[in-house]
């Protein structure tokens, strides 16, 4: 139902397009965030970030049961059972945590894990925000939840951003360099797919391009504190993920996430 009335076709195909979007992004970037557990910069780091990626997996399960309430199927089976290619996180966001062989020391690139972590979780924030008025009312009162662990999640990688670019030499370098290939692919994050104009016909979240020119309004700021100009465009060079496009490193992460599950999936975990 939306404002009373039963919800036509055109409506449900375009809410159900953003919940499967906001939903994967959060799933495979909290698996990215928990890889880094016991590898992080220090002990705390570890703390803290397993604490966001925590969080982050709980709202990806919120997304998934609005989507079960919505008939699409078992919470367990939308996050852990559902091939890569139907999935639909941007790209970005399944991309391994650096260069390199898996579990080798060169695959872990902490400047990469601040930067990507802190420009999707800027952009997040600013779709929360837009869904607190949404016209679907249960994702409006899941966006209130969602919204008020963000303030914490972005103050944290802010932190970081801003630290490792005061600092100078290497650390600056290295976060140059990753805010460039994070920009490379960020036009995949800030996408809400092929169905992006019905979602702001129908006033289930801003238009694409208003939530765009938000995310630069809220970072112009901060990449003029740390002098450095701001890319002017973004880019989607490892393809579009709201279409089902994929990598091996989601196919890779996929299996891993769904070793457990695959075991019994009728089992109450």
């Amino acid at each position: 139902m939306v404002d009373g009335k039963p919800m036509d076709q055109a409506y449900q195909s375009a809410l159900l397009s953003l919940l499967y979007q906001l939903a994967d992004d959060d799933f495979i970037l909290a698996y990215r965030g928990s890889e880094w557990l016991g590898l992080a910069p220090h002990i705390e780091e570890d703390v803290a970030f397993s604490s966001i990626s925590q969080d982050s997996m709980g709202h990806a399960a919120m997304f998934y049961q609005l989507l079960s309430d919505l008939g699409e199927g078992d919470v367990n089976h939308l996050a852990h059972a559902r091939p890569a290619s139907v999935r639909k996180n941007a790209i970005l966001l399944e991309m391994v945590n650096g260069p390199g062989h898996y579990l080798s020391k060169p695959r872990y690139d902490w400047a990469f894990a601040v930067v990507r972590n802190y420009f999707y979780v800027q952009a997040k924030k600013i779709r929360m925000e837009s869904l607190k008025n949404s016209s679907y009312v249960p994702l409006a009162n899941t966006a209130l939840k969602v919204n008020m662990e963000l303030y914490y999640h972005l103050l944290h990688w802010k932190t970081w951003f801003g630290q490792l670019m005061q600092a100078g030499g290497e650390a600056r370098k290295r976060l140059e360099d990753a805010i460039k290939r994070v920009y490379a692919d960020f036009e995949g994050v800030l996408s809400l797919g092929s169905l992006s104009k019905d979602l702001a016909a129908f006033k289930i979240i801003e238009s694409e391009d208003i939530l765009k020119e938000k995310w630069k309004l809220s970072m112009k700021p901060v990449f003029d504190s740390v002098h450095l100009s701001m890319p002017d465009r973004f880019g989607m060079q490892s393809g579009d993920g709201r279409k089902g496009e994929h990598t091996k490193d989601l196919e890779d992460a996929l299996m891993t996430l769904s070793e457990v599950y695959q075991i019994d999936p009728a089992a109450t975990w």
